[in-house]
């Protein structure tokens, strides 16, 4: 009777944790193959008890379905694979599930074994030679998982993407586990003088194997770990108590047994709970050491990004299971998600299950933002809140030297644009006066001659006047302007220029320069006419969004052709200074396009809007 409620608790706990493991599939590497091993592991236990359960006349059915057996180690071997990234070709997951499929069917068309009655066991399979078939191919399969987990956990990934040494340990500790169980039917089998008790463990084994890779990956699944371990112990202990007190008292009362239960219980609540905090989360008090070593790793840090992975991997070692840091300015948050809501991108946020840790920069200050910690132990939250405040501080050294690389470089942008416009103002002036003198030398010359020489000089004199612009530090005037205006002004006096459909009656821009938007759509526009002899199309995509950050929401205005398309050398470097040099350019048009969309803080881009060939778009804060 006791071994039939211990089954049946095993599968029903089976079934429970296998659904538990696809709700939770995407946490875990090879989550649904555990999952559907686990279902494999429940249909074994039904091909066992089911003669015990329904009788003697069901004994055919449960053959068929122990016979199953041989597939579920093929997907023991699968997730194991998939578990470890195991560097092994896919034609060893395919010869495995060959194997087992080739046992299942040989065991279905033979008898592989009968049931016999056993004292202690009841009604218990026992394998015949048909049976030998499907006995080596499972365990050529389970050895072939256990395999792949030791050589895991002997030679981690050093990449680093494979899972935590201590869930390879933990799947690898249930599966030995899992073979001492199964040791009781050995000793039935064996028709030995001694209670298979090992079969009372069983229930352990899928619990030990699911929770060894949670632990892990969610955190959640620590509480009710150390829940159910506080509950087992105080039940215990209340067992012990009931046992004790015929030694203690001369006489026999429930009363005070229940009453010294109840007292022992509440006595041993608060001891009990904590060394289950303790066990499941070692390290929950931080000393000085600790906070030292956390400064002096975290100051290494050079950037967000980089201060972030560092505090993830210094969080999560000590806590023992993964927790997402993110170290993100105001203006990065904006930023990102403006991206996911233009590309659609599907950005890896952490899990509703998994601790998140967000230090936010809120003026000069880092604040903390906890995610998914309700399941966290006090001692557990307060390791992290000490970690938050030092990471608080890291964070603040790292804006502040940003900060200062960054007005550096601006000097130094700004000094050798100065000293750029100086020079470009020195060889512009050397350059006109021998301009001036060749235009007059050549006044007498053939109409064919002075055309060429004409034209000559008139482009070198546009490249000097794009030099001079381009190098000489300036200013822009703000104001408020109504787009389409602007932008029918420049077509007007650009033939072959057309607006886009979806433009709208009036569209209102704040804190633009119209002069210098009116000199970037004239360089673009001119480089597309350049391209294509239809001319090109000025698009506009106004951004409705409230203002989110110091950018606020986005005005894009797309200038697209359908000429030849820009050469694939030449993407990466299209904006820089003489890259493109189109017949007749000065090479300069693009960089000062680039130039004008930085000074509004924006930016210039080649971009894909089908079914135009090429598109360059300005995007620009509103």
């Amino acid at each position: 009777m006791l071994l039939r409620v211990t089954m049946g608790l095993a599968l029903a706990e089976t079934l429970l944790l296998a659904g538990v493991l696809t709700a939770w599939a995407d946490r875990v590497a090879g989550g649904r193959l555990l999952a559907a091993f686990l279902v494999g592991i429940a249909v074994w236990i039904s091909g066992n008890e089911l003669p015990n359960w329904l009788g003697p006349e069901v004994e055919m059915l449960s053959l068929r379905v122990l016979a199953t057996a041989p597939l579920s180690a093929a997907v023991f071997f699968h997730f194991c694979v998939v578990f470890c990234r195991a560097p092994l070709r896919r034609g060893w997951i395919t010869a495995a599930y060959v194997l087992g499929g080739v046992a299942v069917l040989a065991s279905q068309l033979l008898s592989p074994a009968h049931f016999v009655d056993h004292p202690d066991v009841g009604r218990l399979a026992v394998a015949e030679p048909a049976a030998v078939i499907a006995s080596l191919s499972w365990v050529v399969l389970g050895l072939g998982g256990v395999g792949v987990l030791l050589r895991t956990l002997m030679r981690p990934p050093i990449d680093g993407r494979g899972p935590a040494r201590g869930q390879v340990a933990a799947v690898t500790a249930s599966c030995l586990w899992g073979l001492v169980c199964l040791g009781g039917y050995a000793i039935a089998l064996m028709r030995w003088p001694v209670y298979p008790f090992p079969l009372l463990a069983f229930p352990l084994y899928p619990l030990m194997l699911v929770y060894g890779i949670l632990r892990y990956g969610v955190f959640v699944a620590n509480a009710w770990a150390g829940k159910a371990l506080v509950w087992t112990l105080l039940l215990a202990s209340g067992i012990a108590i009931v046992g004790l007190m015929p030694l203690v008292l001369p006489f026999e009362s429930r009363w005070l047994s229940g009453l010294a239960v109840a007292a022992g219980c509440l006595a041993l609540n608060g001891p009990v709970r904590r060394f289950v905090q303790r066990l499941i989360y070692p390290g929950g008090e931080v000393s000085a050491q600790d906070l030292g070593r956390w400064r002096e790793t975290l100051q290494a840090a050079d950037s967000l990004d980089r201060l972030g992975a560092e505090a993830s991997a210094l969080l999560s070692r000590r806590l023992g299971t993964p927790v997402t840091v993110t170290v993100e300015a105001e203006a990065d948050a904006v930023e990102g998600a403006e991206e996911s809501a233009e590309e659609g991108a599907d950005r890896a946020l952490p899990s509703a299950d998994r601790p998140a840790l967000t230090m936010h920069r809120e003026g000069v200050t880092w604040t903390p933002r906890w995610t998914a910690w309700e399941a966290a132990p006090p001692g557990q939250r307060h390791v992290a809140e000490l970690f938050a405040t030092v990471l608080a501080d890291a964070a603040l050294r790292v804006g502040q030297a940003q900060q200062a690389a960054a007005r550096e470089r601006d000097r130094q942008v700004q000094a050798r644009l100065a000293e750029l416009g100086a020079l470009a103002a020195t060889v512009a002036h050397d350059i006109r006066n021998p301009l001036n003198i060749i235009g007059m030398a050549v006044a007498m010359a053939p109409t064919e001659t002075r055309q060429e020489v004409g034209a000559q000089v008139a482009r070198i004199a546009h490249l000097t006047s794009d030099l001079l612009d381009y190098a000489k530090p300036w200013r822009l005037q703000r104001e408020r302007v109504e787009l389409r205006s602007l932008i029918e002004g420049v077509i007007r006096r650009q033939p072959g220029a057309r607006l886009s459909a979806a433009w709208p009656s009036e569209a209102w821009v704040e804190s633009i320069d119209p002069r210098r938007l009116e000199q970037a759509l004239i360089n673009l526009v001119e480089n597309a006419r350049g391209a294509s002899a239809a001319g090109c199309e000025i698009d506009v995509e106004l951004d409705a969004r409230p203002a989110a950050g110091p950018g606020g929401a986005l005005l894009r205005l797309h200038v697209c052709d359908d000429g030849a398309g820009v050469p694939e050398e030449l993407r990466e470097r299209l904006f820089e200074p003489f890259a493109s040099r189109s017949p007749g350019g000065t090479g300069l048009g693009l960089a000062i396009v680039a130039r004008i969309a930085e000074a509004h803080g924006g930016r210039a881009s080649l971009t894909v809007r089908p079914p135009w060939t090429t598109c360059f778009t300005l995007e620009l804060p509103r």
